[in-house]
């Protein structure tokens, strides 16, 4: 082991008078030899009145200013047991007559294996307490810190769980009361000069009455002064006092001073949802405890809330408006269905829900140059306008690989699914193509016959005019795009369509639900449609539609064949 090096004197003597604590040392027999300058400050006396003095005569004094037995003193233990001794409580004599309550610690200085004195660390109760009371600010502020944080981010998970701008902003609201106000309103702009206000959230969730202006659109106010303009147009953030709200509002166009001044607010927070591009609203949080009014360090959080809950806002409307460009797309794209008399068809394209992703479902209808029609329902792997515009090159190369030739449904979808991955951007897709034609070795009385194959698909359903309905299993394969590289053959099923029957072709939006299974799904179709049975096609379509239960976030197609009731 390397021998230690001997400590420089300089920073001994350095470290000894820059100590922020008092410092006193004396010998065994506890006089004092040295004290150091923040001793001399505490105690008000200049080292030279200090040192030769016995330590404990001068400076050791109890509570009522009386000195103790000499036997008593803590000092004499350190010395003679060499172990270090903490007295919380005590008190030192001063210069001037007065006592200094203090906290010192004291330990033994060992030479040769004994020791030879005391050094004794002490410090003013007074300037502990400052740096207990400085340390408990500081753990406070870090609290308050985490508590803003922690807030910062259950905002973010809230605003990015729905891409529903006003059920997002309805959340915000409750996430904000009562933690940063007793009250939270939310103003969204419509075009220039208009704003709705699309959220009111109160104490214990209550929303606002009539008085709030909930769900109501007005003008902003022409006045440069009032707070919707300062906030919309000058992108301004405000606190509002208690003076500045019980003040009459500018005008009746004003609606969140005019709420403010209704409720009795005492104090109110007024930032703009913001983007980097555009003010696309207001946000409002209101006090109405006369104890807790806003505090100006309170404003660039509050801000922060409003840039996340722009930002959320602006994604929200940007995916909505390409949601709505699929849809009105999806729905161009999808044909008129041909008059296939004495046949009837009808059909129903129900787009995803508000603020679910637009899926590439499909339908169509096609009569063959041999007299047949072709029907067919599909569903293209991924969302958005990509799906939508890969469901229109699918449809289209469908429609003439079904028009080149007559041929069975599997050949054609087989043909299809080797030339899809080359002249489509569609990776995989889900298809039910059918041929309805007339029976072959059929019962009597039954004219048409369904010939077809699914490529991943749902089962058609056959729902006969008794009330009977069964699904078409036959004719199952592989969705596009998995049979690419092993050019397995594809299947047909053939099932004759008694008079009167329904034929049900339909895309899994229809049957799946997010709480419940497939199975389910189907048995659900299968029971109303056995209640419908009978009923025109277009009356049919739409009843199931309304019948089957909400809470999918798929699109959903349906066509229906109906055959007449004879041949």
């Amino acid at each position: 082991m390397a021998e230690s090096q001997p400590v420089d004197p300089g920073a001994l003597r350095a470290a000894f008078e820059g100590m922020g604590a008092g410092l006193i040392l004396t010998d065994r027999d506890g006089t004092i030899e040295a004290v150091n300058p923040h001793a001399e400050l505490l105690l008000g006396r200049p080292g030279r009145t200090v040192v030769g003095r016995d330590f404990h005569e001068l400076l050791h004094r109890r509570a009522d200013g009386s000195l103790g037995p000499r036997a008593e003193c803590p000092l004499w233990a350190v010395v003679e047991e060499e172990q270090i001794a903490r007295v919380e409580t005590d008190s030192f004599l001063r210069g001037d007559g007065s006592l200094l309550p203090v906290s010192w610690w004291g330990a033994p200085v060992m030479a040769d294996g004994e020791a030879t004195g005391v050094a004794t660390l002490f410090g003013g109760v007074d300037e502990q307490d400052e740096a207990r009371n400085h340390q408990a600010a500081h753990l406070a502020a870090m609290e308050d810190l985490a508590q803003r944080l922690s807030l910062v981010q259950e905002i973010t998970d809230v605003l990015t769980q729905t891409l529903e701008a006003e059920e997002a902003l309805n959340r915000l609201g409750r996430l904000l009361v009562p933690r940063l106000g007793e009250w939270v309103t939310v103003d969204l702009r419509e075009g220039e000069e208009d704003v709705r206000r699309v959220a009111v959230v109160g104490p214990q969730g209550r929303a606002g009455d009539e008085e709030s202006g909930y769900g109501q659109s007005t003008r902003i106010p022409e006045s440069a002064s009032t707070v919707l303009v300062r906030v919309l147009r000058r992108n301004e953030a405000l606190l509002m006092s208690r003076a500045e709200i019980a003040a009459p509002p500018e005008s009746p166009g004003a609606i969140v001073h005019g709420f403010l001044h209704t409720l009795g607010a005492v104090s109110a927070a007024v930032v703009p949802l913001s983007t980097p591009r555009q003010v696309v609203g207001a946000l409002t949080v209101a006090r109405t405890d006369p104890e807790r009014p806003f505090r100006e360090d309170e404003l660039p959080l509050i801000r922060d809330i409003g840039r996340r809950a722009g930002l959320a806002i602006d994604n929200a409307r940007l995916f909505e408006r390409q949601r709505d460009i699929a849809a009105m797309m999806q729905r161009h794209l999808l044909p008129v269905l041909p008059d296939i008399e004495p046949l009837r068809l009808a059909a129903r394209y129900q787009p995803a829900p508000r603020g679910s992703q637009v899926g590439g479902d499909w339908y169509d209808a096609l009569v063959l140059p041999d007299g047949a029609t072709a029907l067919a329902v599909g569903d293209v792997v991924g969302h958005d306008l990509t799906a939508a515009a890969g469901m229109a090159q699918l449809r289209n190369m469908l429609r003439v690989l079904a028009w080149d030739r007559p041929e069975p449904p599997s050949a054609i979808v087989g043909r299809l699914d080797d030339a899809m991955s080359d002249t489509t951007d569609v990776p995989m897709a889900t298809l039910l193509l059918a041929r309805i034609e007339p029976a072959e070795d059929a019962a009597p009385g039954v004219c048409w016959q369904m010939r077809w194959t699914s490529a991943g698909h749902p089962p058609p359903l056959l729902v006969t005019d008794d009330g009977h309905a069964h699904y078409l299993d036959q004719g199952q394969d592989l969705l596009l795009g998995a049979l690419q590289e092993t050019h397995v053959a594809r299947r047909d099923g053939v099932e004759p369509l008694p008079p009167g029957s329904t034929v049900l072709l339909y895309t899994d939006g229809l049957v799946e639900l997010s709480d419940s299974d497939l199975a389910s799904g189907l048995n659900r179709l299968r029971r109303h449609a056995i209640a419908l049975a009978g009923s025109p096609p277009d009356e049919f379509c739409a009843q199931l539609l309304s019948r089957m239960p909400p809470g999918g976030a798929d699109d959903i197609v349906l066509l229906a064949l109906r055959v007449p009731d004879s041949g």
